[in-house]
Order: C-alpha cells, then structure tokens, then sequence
C-alpha cells in the first residue's frame, strides 16, 4: 500500500528543551529515529531520512500574531528580560523559556512545512515529523508544551498555496485545542479530535458541542473519552465515526497528530490504550489516505510522556506503517543499548509485547457506554451537517 515516504528527524530536535526535569523529553525523539533506523526502515527504497528548514516568520505568521513571534525571538536570547511573559504562556512550569527557543520551535514548524511542501509536490506521498503536533499553542500564546503550532501552520500553508481541502485527525490523549481554534470558523478544514474528556484532562475542551461556526459548522468533530478507555473501545469509535467523516468530507490530504499519550502506562494522562493498539490505529490512518487522498499523509508525533519504553515503540509501529514493511517483533540489540543507556534500566524486548493492568468490568462498561454516547451525539448532529452516513 505504502509508496514513498520520508522521516523527518534532525539532531537538533533535542534543542527543544524545556528543562531536564520536563515531561516533554527530547530523548524521545532520539530513541525513536535510532530505533527506526537500527530496523533499517528508512534504508528502504521507498523511504529515506530528511532534515528540516526553519519556518520563516511569515510561515510563522499564518497562524501566530506576529507580536508574539517577535517576543518569542526575543526571549530566545541568553539575558532576555522576561517580565511579561507570562502573557504570552511562557515562563510558566508548562511552558518554561529555554535557550535559542524560537529556532527549536521554528525548525519543527519548518519540519511540517517541508512535509507538505514534497507531498503536494508529488515527492512523497507521506512524511512524518516525528518532532511535530505540536497542537495546543494558540495564535498568541505558548499552551501545554506547545510554542509554535507546527500542524496549524502547515494547514494553513496549505490552504493558502493550494487551496487544499483538508482533514486533520488527532488521537493525542490531551485535545487539539490550537488547531481547532485555528480553524473553527473554516469550512474547508475539517478537525477531528478523539482524546479523553476535558472533565478529567487538560485543556478542559472538546467537547461534542463544539461543532464549529458559521459556514464550518460541523467541520469540529470531537469525541471527549472517559478514563480507561481501552483499545477496542476507541476502535469501534473510531470506525463508526472517521471513515464516514472524511470520505463525506472529501479532503485533499489528511494531517495527523498521532500522540501515543493514551497508553495505559502514560504518567499524565488515564486513558488505555496498548502498543497494538496504536498499530491498529496507524493502520487505520494509512488505508484511509490512500483510499480518499490518493496517499497524500502528513503525519506528526505530539505527547507521549512514557518517554524511554512507549514513545520510541509506538512512533516505530507509525514509521512502518507509513514505508509499509515488515519488521522483527524483537527489538534490535543495538537500539536496546541505547536504550539502557539514556533510561538507565533494562530494555524492553519487542516491539508491541507488554502487559497492562487489568480494568475493572464496571469501569470498562462506564468507559464504553461514555464513548457510545458521544459517538450517537455526533452522529445525530454532526453527520447531517457534512452529508456522511
């Protein structure tokens, strides 16, 4: 099914730093390339490696006021004065400034361009910023880890240089929140967000009421999940529901956010999900491009909190998915070096084996009747607005 595809990774990915004791840990990112390459994926034929440019402040400015970009550069600088920062969300324990902040972030938003660009150029038919979906940072303001809105801008860049219809699909366990801001009063993007309920999860939104305005209403499809949401759960509501969606919708090219934060093992997060799970998922992603948008899937990363033993597995499964090999159940020698190296504890051995916690009956049957309430909500009142069924 796959067809070209490309990895967008650079060493200096790890420049994204908030501090060591964050949770947004660039090693993630590290462990993650290595691992896709101890695997030998982007060795294929069909999929090579790519380094990111740097967003330009106009690119930059799509999405984000130009004030605040200014006053990111600004406190990029070593000395900066930051007395008002914390009007822009940075400086905050979410959200601390780091040194040459504004290049870090630039260059992830710049990673996303450049995915867009080769695939509406017919290069590729897929990339995967692994550094990207970075979706809660809003127009002028730093939120939730996020400083520039890598997925927004690339949207917007697409609507803008190829009026492109497009649909974007999140499955991060925190909502995307910047990009449905973005774009809530657009009805040619279509935002579908499955993440666990804002009741219990930062950002506190997403809730099936927000629909979108005006002209885009029905364009913002969210489905809040309740706690311990596991794998077959989201499955299903998933299948009742994106398939429908994006075929009645139609778009050009499908954008991913493809936060692994909904494990089971997740430090921040209360959903359920397993490795296979997100297999199942990614699987799901690529057959649908292909079957709507001729393949053109501009994938990003997101949260993923579980940094050493989740991120780097689950984001592997993604990267196989999209160059469409096969691969080893157990994990490479070399890359469970490294591993032991960074996390300081034993590797683990495959790729998907592992062992979650049982869940109570009761709270799996809260859980799915949370997700089958909110699935027959949608498609009562959303559906009828895009013409799905």
């Amino acid at each position: 099914m796959s067809q070209s595809t490309a990895l967008i990774f650079s060493d200096s990915y790890q420049d994204y730093n908030f501090s060591p004791w964050h949770p947004m840990k660039p090693a993630r990112l590290l462990l993650t390339a290595e691992l896709i390459k101890a695997y030998g994926i982007t060795d294929q034929q069909n999929s090579r490696i790519i380094e990111p440019r740097l967003a330009t402040v106009d690119e930059l400015n799509l999405v984000h006021d130009l004030d605040y970009v200014e006053k990111v550069k600004e406190l990029s600088q070593p000395g900066a004065d930051e007395s008002g920062s914390i009007y822009y969300g940075l400086g905050t324990g979410d959200n601390p400034i780091f040194p040459r902040m504004h290049e870090a972030s630039a260059t992830i938003a710049g990673a996303s361009l450049l995915g867009a660009e080769k695939i509406m150029a017919g290069e590729l038919d897929h990339s995967f910023n692994v550094a990207g979906g970075l979706h809660h940072a809003q127009h002028n303001r730093a939120s939730g880890f996020c400083v520039y809105n890598d997925v927004a801008i690339a949207i917007a860049w697409l609507r803008k240089n190829h009026g492109a219809r497009v649909v974007y699909i999140d499955v991060d366990a925190h909502h995307g929140d910047g990009v449905q801001n973005a774009f809530y009063h657009d009805p040619e993007v279509m935002t579908i967000s499955f993440h666990e309920s804002g009741r219990s999860l930062f950002p506190g939104t997403g809730f099936v009421a927000e629909s979108g305005e005006g002209a885009a209403k029905g364009t913002s499809v969210n489905l809040p999940l309740a706690s311990d949401t596991g794998d077959d759960i989201f499955l299903e509501a998933y299948d009742a529901l994106v398939p429908p969606l994006v075929r009645a919708f139609n778009p050009g090219i499908i954008v991913t956010q493809c936060g692994c934060d909904g494990h089971w093992d997740d430090p921040l997060t209360h959903l359920a999900l397993t490795l296979k799970g997100y297999q199942l998922i990614w699987q799901r992603m690529h057959a649908l491009a292909h079957e709507v948008t001729g393949g053109r899937w501009l994938a990003t990363g997101g949260g993923g909190y579980q940094a050493f033993l989740v991120v780097p597995r689950a984001w592997t499964a993604l990267m196989t998915e999209l160059a469409g090999v096969e691969v080893a159940e157990e994990l490479p020698q070399k890359w469970r070096d490294l591993y032991e190296k960074h996390a300081g504890v034993t590797a683990p051995v495959t790729l998907t084996g592992e062992n979650p916690p049982a869940i109570a009956a009761s709270r799996q049957e809260m859980a799915r009747e949370a997700a089958a309430r909110g699935v027959a909500e949608i498609r009562a009142k959303i559906f009828p607005l895009v013409d799905a069924s």
